[in-house]
């Protein structure tokens, strides 16, 4: 017999009955019967309830036993009485009477109970993560977490992509956030970084000539923390082609993404392949109020800026007068709300930090609010037909600077939807946000910045650098959405010595210096570089949609806390004077906040 298991704890059945087996693994549970104790053995795959009464030596030994000890137990499998077969437990129809049992490793007391999904602190959880780790929803978030990962590299090789590893060790790059140094030891004073992405390995990859890769990579980025983004590091399944177009890339993605989520979606619906709406993002950010659209809801945001350009409400008059625009966000059917559900939803916006949002009432046709009162009955008929709203449906209006106004209204459009339970239930819905912005103004540098990934095509090639307005320029870049995440971004790359430097030139760089930051590539693209593109899709995000869950914690093996700091390895820690000696580095002591 083997010398801790004949069989797993999810194994045994009806069928067993009658046979010895050994079983071994943590003590989930115990029920004491008076004389009879019933034991939930619990391993990585399963659960089956042990049996021990005074007939047998087990009992005392598994009696004074603290809950999580691990153990092995040889019994015989017994089948259940009808009115206890347990019919939610694959192995619920037996239980194994044991006869014997031998302590493997003793539990202290435990700071956190692994059976059970109760609340604990964070810093317990992650103190104590390999605890946290048996209970029984993050357990098997973690295992399809791996599923998810196995499926996707199969559909990527089954369309004919190889997966090729880059470096860890690498220099800064320019992706939007702060690069995670790695002192040289070798080469006093020099620092290589870790990837922010595996941006231009892969781009190279493609001048090297090997058509199609893709990586599930990990990526490391010096950032604050939030729900949907882990402090450090995080994986992305990265992927590029050659000689594609953007639309190539979508039409080749979507069956991926689209399949992944259909073989974990447990019923819910999802957005076909072929069938992923493309909104440019000009028209994202009008309907919607972000580049992140949750197209479960279906509510619509209209631009009524001209209706206020004279009107009987002087606020947004005077507002779109200084330039500013006006947004509308349809509340239908809300002629049964009262003054209360619009006044909360003002008092909201407020608490977000909003100067307010303005409301319309209607009940029958009847307009109510001051903004009704002011802009007139006729001046709301007018309006209320051009964006289509009925005689119940209410209105509510963000105004103000454009990126402002639009902000709120994308707040407000989501919280509307939520209010009213509007948004569909049980639904993965996808969608591409298409012609980015090429560049932006950074109010900070007070210059021309790039708005996402410097490495894409800007529409118009080197024409459009050299004559158009920079601000103007759209970029062969998109996103792909799903239910408010923005879930990959792609673009197709610039491949042309000249049009790179141009680009960089108008963010202030010179070609000294993008020889200097972007050595490599700059080489390669005068060495033929053929056209390509593609994208990085977050696997952590993509997980927890599919998980059902709210926070990347949940699906995440050992996550740092909200202070970027490992609560059970103890990172980051102070290095030793050696080896700072050995890197040539002086720390310098930090002066005490005040």
């Amino acid at each position: 017999m083997h010398a801790y298991r004949t069989h797993k704890c999810a194994e045994l059945r009806d069928t067993h009955v009658g046979e010895t087996v050994r079983l071994s693994g943590w003590v989930h549970r115990k029920r004491d019967h008076g004389g009879v104790l019933f034991v939930d053995l619990r391993d990585h795959y399963g659960m089956t309830q042990i049996v021990a009464d005074t007939d047998s030596p087990a009992l005392p030994i598994l009696e004074a036993l603290r809950l999580e000890s691990v153990i092995t137990i040889d019994g015989e499998v017994k089948a259940r009485s009808a009115s206890t077969v347990n019919a939610s437990l694959p192995t619920g129809q037996i239980e194994v009477f044991a006869r014997s049992v031998t302590v493997l490793s003793k539990s202290e007391e435990l700071p956190l109970p692994v059976a059970g999904e109760q609340e604990y602190p964070e810093e317990t959880r992650l103190k104590y993560r390999f605890l946290d780790l048996r209970r029984e929803t993050l357990h098997a978030n973690i295992v399809k977490r791996t599923q998810i990962i196995r499926e996707t590299r199969r559909r990527m090789e089954d369309i004919g992509f190889t997966e090729y590893s880059t470096p860890i060790l690498t220099a800064s790059s320019p992706e939007g956030a702060r690069d995670f140094l790695v002192p040289s030891r070798i080469h006093a004073g020099k620092f290589f970084a870790l990837p922010q992405a595996p941006q231009q390995y892969k781009q190279l990859l493609m001048v090297a000539g090997f058509d199609r890769y893709f990586q599930i990579a990990p990526c490391f980025r010096d950032e604050d923390p939030r729900a949907d983004r882990l402090p450090g590091e995080f994986y992305q399944l990265d992927l590029e082609m050659s000689f594609v177009t953007q639309e190539e890339i979508w039409d080749t993605m979507e069956p991926v993404m689209a399949g992944v989520f259909e073989a974990f979606a447990d019923g819910k619906k999802v957005t076909p392949a072929g069938q992923f709406p493309r909104i440019p993002h000009a028209k994202a950010m009008l309907d919607y109020g972000t580049d992140k659209p949750d197209l479960r809801n279906p509510l619509v945001i209209h631009d009524v800026t001209d209706h206020f350009t004279t009107s009987g409400f002087g606020l947004f008059e005077r507002i779109v007068e200084g330039g500013g625009v006006v947004r509308a966000i349809p509340a239908p059917k809300t002629a049964d709300k009262s003054r209360k559900f619009f006044d909360d939803m003002n008092e909201w916006a407020r608490s977000e930090g909003h100067a307010g949002l303005g409301y319309v009432t209607r009940k029958g046709g009847e307009f109510g609010g001051p903004i009704a009162k002011n802009h007139g009955e006729e001046g709301m008929r007018v309006l209320y037909d051009a964006i289509g709203l009925g005689p119940d449906d209410g209105c509510f209006f963000a105004a103000g600077k454009e990126e402002q106004a639009a902000k709120l209204a994308g707040a407000a459009r989501t919280r509307t939807g939520e209010q009213l339970d509007l948004i569909e239930k049980d639904a993965f819905r996808f969608c591409w946000i298409i012609d980015f912005p090429f560049y932006e103004w950074s109010e900070e540098d007070k210059k021309v910045d790039f708005a996402h990934n410097p490495f894409s095509m800007p529409q118009g090639g080197l024409e459009a650098l050299e004559t158009q307005d920079p601000l103007t320029i759209k970029a062969y870049q998109y996103d792909m959405v799903c239910n408010g995440y923005e879930l990959a971004s792609g673009s197709i790359r610039n491949q042309h010595p000249d049009l790179m430097v141009k680009a960089f030139e108008l963010t202030g760089l010179s070609q000294a210096d993008v020889e200097e930051r972007f050595g490599g590539m700059y080489r390669a693209f005068q060495f033929g570089a053929p056209p390509h593109g593609g994208m990085a899709a977050g696997v952590d995000r993509m997980v927890m949609l599919l998980c059902g869950v709210q926070n990347l914690r949940e699906i995440t093996l050992f996550p740092m806390n909200q202070r970027a700091e490992d609560l059970l390895m103890g990172a980051p820690s102070l290095a030793m004077a050696k080896q700072l000696r050995e890197l040539h580095i002086r720390v310098v002591e930090q002066p005490p906040k005040a």
